[in-house]
């Protein structure tokens, strides 16, 4: 039976597809509508960062027309962690019950269903490399790890993230921000049993165009844990204030970095490919 393990992910990737394919997955019987933040709270200063920024969303029901006002914090789906009154974000429910609406920061994927059958693929092939080298060598996960390698390297998205994060930086425009609250999360470490403690500063700027921003800084502030009350300059994106950075030049390391990693999985991939190929198809030069 053993030898039949690959039908339980294929099975569950064709089964997924079906679904998708036959648009009954939740994703796609869910109802999907474009939601306005109108009111915006800070956090309070030592709390977890997990709920995000609590805001109030208003939405309507495109069905009944029904307008909704609704607060969210950290509850409904994925934390808001850029807020500002009169952002748009999608959020989705169930038919008939909008109370139970849940805010969707992703992108066009969320809509098919289809993430689940992914990663059974993903499952499989990962499956298949490992049975392939247990029963035939180690050239077999050369060249079976090596192309997935290469293939997560030239479907990542990261390249073009950065590049649209660069691009929309180039025009940034620098105003003055403050720490307005740092919150505090507590991690045990799995090795040690160390408590480790991370910080995350609230920033709050206002644009040139009047809207009053507070974020949840990712990085990039020194000494997070003692910058309550540190004012800032920030460089924001004047089409997206929730593109920004409180330091440029470290922001297009960061990315640049990103890219350097990508393309290094791209040519590791590449060689251990082509390697056990070359070992698969002359076997004395193994």
């Amino acid at each position: 039976m053993l030898e039949f393990w690959w039908a339980i992910p294929a099975g569950l990737a064709l089964l997924g597809y079906a679904r998708s394919l036959a648009g009954v997955t939740r994703a796609q019987r869910a109802v999907w509508a474009k939601a306005r933040i109108v009111a915006v709270q800070q956090p309070a200063h030592g709390d977890s960062r997990k709920p995000g920024i609590p805001v109030t969303l208003m939405f309507q029901d495109p069905g009944t027309g029904q307008e909704f006002t609704l607060p969210n914090a950290g509850k409904h789906g994925d934390a808001i962690e850029e807020a500002w009154v009169g952002r748009e974000i999608d959020v989705r429910y169930p038919p008939g019950q909008p109370l139970r609406f849940a805010v969707v920061r992703g992108g066009p994927g969320d809509r098919t269903g289809r993430e689940g059958p992914d990663c059974a693929v993903m499952l499989l092939l990962i499956g298949l490399v490992i049975h392939a080298t247990v029963r035939w060598g180690w050239p077999w996960a050369l060249l079976g790890f090596g192309t997935l390698l290469t293939a997560a390297a030239v479907l990542s998205p990261d390249i073009r993230i950065v590049r649209a994060r660069n691009a929309l930086l180039a025009s940034a425009v620098a105003v003055p921000a403050r720490v307005v609250a740092v919150t505090r999360d507590v991690h045990t470490d799995d090795e040690s049993g160390r408590d480790i403690v991370v910080h995350a500063p609230v920033i709050d700027f206002t644009t040139h165009e009047g809207a009053h921003v507070t974020v949840l800084s990712g990085g990039g502030i020194p000494d997070p844990g003692r910058s309550l009350h540190r004012a800032l300059t920030i460089h924001y994106a004047p089409t997206d204030p929730a593109v920004h950075t409180p330091d440029p030049a470290a922001d297009r390391r960061s990315g640049a970095l990103n890219i350097a990693f990508v393309v290094a999985l791209l040519l590791a991939g590449s060689a251990a490919a082509v390697v056990g190929a070359v070992m698969l198809w002359h076997p004395g030069r193994g």
